[in-house]
């Protein structure tokens, strides 16, 4: 038997891609959820899945949590500055341990993307190709949770403001991703490596297999026009220079750094980054993505 394990299990993504092992007749006993505070991963537990703890901060608690695991997911780390040597440490003890594939929450088009947080991405690409373990890098678009949590914010001001011009965003809510994330660790390795995106190693190299992972796309004016659609009340999508975008960031609190930051990330949008006409996250998920105006709708309860 297989034992599959996920870190950042009590994450968001995390606990949905534990959960969609299970729903697609995974043993629990054969899932180890890996969490930092294994104490809010008690409802799995009792269910039968192996919850272990495992800190990307604290690399002696990494090998007994990966212990007797085959098949790994990586869920990248959420503090930006401080994720290539947390997951360096998780390669690390993987390798130890014998783990034989590692899959990896990556960014979209990671290759040659300029978004500003790609970089960690790019390091951690590097370290799993340079580990000689079998690799899945699964290269995420942004999830459609990053719009539609804000959608009260956008129906008050009645409009969303951004700078990524007619660029469009390959966007899925977190389950697909989640989703994807499972049929990516069940994989038979044959099947996988020949759905091999592109991206493979020189002969003789362990296999690594890259899934350019996204939703429908659509523009900030798509996405403006759907949310008022769905919700009956007009929003419009006001375009500006990345330069007026970050200067108005500034003007709503954000420092001089952050907003430039932000205003990087839809300056990437409009370069085109964010978006991919890879069939990976349906091939993956086993079901069409799901559609911009379905999840705002179930954001909207």
């Amino acid at each position: 038997m297989t034992t599959y394990a996920v870190t950042g299990a009590t994450g968001h993504l995390g606990r949905l891609v534990v959960e969609e092992l299970l729903s697609r007749g995974v043993p629990a006993a054969d899932v180890v959820a890996i969490a930092r505070t294994p104490e809010k991963a008690a409802d799995l537990a009792e269910r039968g899945v192996q919850v272990r703890e495992g800190d990307y901060d604290r690399p002696d608690t990494l090998p007994s949590a990966l212990d007797g695991v085959q098949r790994l997911l990586l869920v990248s780390g959420s503090e930006p500055g401080v994720r290539v040597p947390q997951h360096t440490a998780v390669i690390d003890a993987a390798k130890a341990a014998g783990v034989r594939r590692i899959a990896y929450t990556s960014i979209l088009n990671a290759d040659d993307t300029t978004n500003p947080l790609a970089g960690e991405h790019q390091a951690t690409e590097q370290v799993l190709r340079a580990s000689g373990l079998a690799v899945t890098l699964l290269r995420n678009g942004w999830y459609t949770e990053n719009y539609t949590d804000r959608i009260a914010e956008y129906l008050e001001r009645g409009e969303i403001v951004g700078a990524a011009a007619d660029g469009k965003v390959s966007a899925a809510p977190r389950a697909d991703f989640a989703g994807a994330a499972a049929g990516a660790l069940l994989a038979d390795d044959a099947a996988e490596d020949a759905a091999d995106d592109g991206t493979g190693t020189p002969d003789g190299a362990a296999p690594v297999v890259v899934h350019e992972l996204g939703g429908p796309a659509f523009t900030f004016a798509e996405l403006a026009s759907t949310i008022s659609d769905v919700t009956g009340t007009p929003v419009a999508y006001r375009d500006l220079s990345v330069e007026a975008y970050a200067a108005e960031l500034q003007q709503v609190g954000l420092d001089a750094g952050t907003a430039g930051f932000v205003a990087g990330i839809d300056a990437a949008i409009a370069a085109g980054d964010l978006e991919t006409d890879s069939d990976a996250l349906v091939r993956l998920l086993g079901r069409p993505a799901t559609p911009l105006a379905d999840a705002v709708r179930a954001a909207r309860g």
